[in-house]
Parts: structure tokens; C-alpha cells; sequence
């Protein structure tokens, strides 16, 4: 291996590292606790080190939502494919979606509540923003009829995204939200 190759593979590890740590630390104590003076001490590095990775903490929220984009895109896609018909299968995407939403809330709201610089729904996206609206997408093709699909999909995930904020945030109440989600994905789903 040259000592170029090296380098890279060592950058590259590093800044894993460190969106690791970031996301780890999120889901424990929250993105108020996420600082680069803390991530520095948590990953034994300094603070230009980190800088010499992101530009700041926004930059390393947009590494950890593109990771988490990731993630989600390959519980949608389980989801989805493991449905035996359409109207189930956007039933468990819609199911996955809100359990990801749930079950990693740091992790979410770096993807689709804080504000980023990520390019969403352009030809610049990253490939992982792409796979999880994808996952949307294909979920809702067999049921579109004469929609515009890609409309159609904003929709759908739009209203997803609103049940789940107005329930974590204590505006609808948290239990009925399994008879709010079904009634969402049985009107997409007709």
C-alpha cells in the first residue's frame, strides 16, 4: 500500500470516526451537547483535526443525515420488498418510516428537522438522499394511477413528516398515533 493510499484510508477513518461520535453523542445528550470541543475530547483528536475534516458542527450534522439517509433507505427498502401486495407494502414502508423517526430521533431531526445545507430533491443530492425518497417513490408507484408521481411522493412523506413532528413535540397525542398513520396510508393507498 503507497503512503498515499495510507492517508486516505486514515482521513477516511477519521472522519468516520468522528460522525460516529457525533450521532452517538446526539442520541444520548442531544445536538445542544454536540460540540467540536466535545467531539474532539471524545475522539481523542484536537479540534483543528476535526476542522480539517468539517467546516463546523452544521457540516457534521449533514455527514450524519447523509449516513442516516442511508440507514433509512435500507429499512424502507426491507420493508417495502418484504410486503406481499402494494397497499401493504406502503403500509410497512409508512410503519418503518415512523419507527426509524422513533426510535432514533437525534438521528432524525439532523436528517429532516435541523436545518442543513444538504441540496434535497436536486441533481446534487447524495446518493443516499436519493435511495430513501426512492424508497418513497417505489412504494407509492404501483398506487399513483394519474398522479404526479414525485408529487404525489412529496405529499406522502410531507404528511409522514408532520404526524411524526407534531406527535414528538407533544402536539397530537402519542397515542393515537398508530390510527392517524393508518388513516394517512389507507387515503394514499386507494
Amino acid at each position: 500500500m503507497s503512503i498515499q493510499a495510507r492517508r486516505e484510508r486514515e482521513r477516511a477513518e477519521r472522519e468516520q470516526l468522528i460522525v460516529t461520535a457525533a450521532r452517538e453523542l446526539a442520541e444520548s445528550e442531544g445536538w445542544d451537547a454536540v460540540t467540536t470541543r466535545r467531539l474532539a475530547a471524545e475522539i481523542e483528536y484536537s479540534q483543528p483535526v476535526l476542522y480539517s475534516h468539517f467546516k463546523g458542527k452544521s457540516a457534521i450534522m449533514a455527514a450524519v443525515a447523509v449516513e442516516g439517509c442511508a440507514d433509512l433507505a435500507a429499512e424502507l427498502h426491507a420493508a417495502r420488498t418484504a410486503a406481499p401486495g402494494p397497499q401493504e407494502a406502503l403500509a410497512a414502508v409508512g410503519a418503518a418510516y415512523a419507527a426509524f423517526a422513533e426510535r432514533r430521533p437525534a438521528l432524525y431531526d439532523a436528517m429532516f428537522t435541523h436545518a442543513s445545507d444538504l441540496p434535497f430533491a436536486t441533481p446534487q443530492a447524495p446518493p443516499p438522499l436519493k435511495q430513501a425518497f426512492g424508497e418513497l417513490v417505489e412504494a407509492l408507484r404501483p398506487l399513483a394511477g394519474d398522479d404526479d408521481l414525485p408529487t404525489l411522493t412529496e405529499t406522502f412523506w410531507s404528511g409522514l413528516h408532520g404526524l411524526i413532528t407534531l406527535m414528538r413535540s407533544g402536539r397530537l397525542p402519542r397515542d393515537d398515533h398508530d390510527n392517524r398513520l393508518t388513516i394517512l396510508i389507507n387515503r394514499f393507498a386507494r
